[in-house]
């Protein structure tokens, strides 16, 4: 039920933490202290700090249990499948490879160099001695072709 209210254990969670407030107000009015404080009598004045001090250690208290419990949820570790992972890797691997097959030998060089070997298409085009606007039109027609053939849409 939410919105009830606070349940017994967090009541008595709450009037632990209120106690030690409460008896330190009340010494602060030890005896010596004048019947009224500012005009306030002194066991109003005793009530309303106590009163505040606990809300206080309770607010404290609370917000600290927050934290606690967003950070464990945040640090929380989802489930991981090692197996399916591997699987879904293997595969996506063997397609790539499938597609890779099907580009024309010059398409399969440039991609090859461009991303397998992490070349710039001015290093692709001085490593196959072609001009670079060759390297960039078949990069494109090879990437087109991939994309297609591994079944991606834009």
């Amino acid at each position: 039920m939410e919105g009830a209210g606070p349940s017994l254990g967090e009541r008595a969670v709450d009037g632990i933490e209120a106690h030690g407030p409460a008896v330190s107000a009340r010494r602060r009015a030890a005896p010596g202290h004048a019947a009224t404080r500012g005009g306030v009598p002194v066991m109003t004045w005793v009530a309303t700090i106590a009163h505040r001090r606990a809300v206080d250690r309770v607010r404290s208290a609370r917000a600290c249990a927050d934290r606690e419990h967003a950070d464990a949820v945040r640090d929380r570790v989802r489930p991981f499948d090692e197996v399916a992972e591997q699987v879904e890797v293997r595969q996506d691997s063997e397609q790539v490879r499938r597609c890779m097959r099907g580009l024309t030998e010059l398409q399969r060089q440039a991609v090859t160099l461009a991303h397998y070997r992490g070349l710039t298409y001015r290093e692709v085009a001085e490593v196959l001695r072609v001009p670079l606007p060759t390297v960039k039109t078949r990069m494109r027609d090879g990437l087109i072709r991939l994309r297609d053939c591994m079944g991606v849409t834009t």
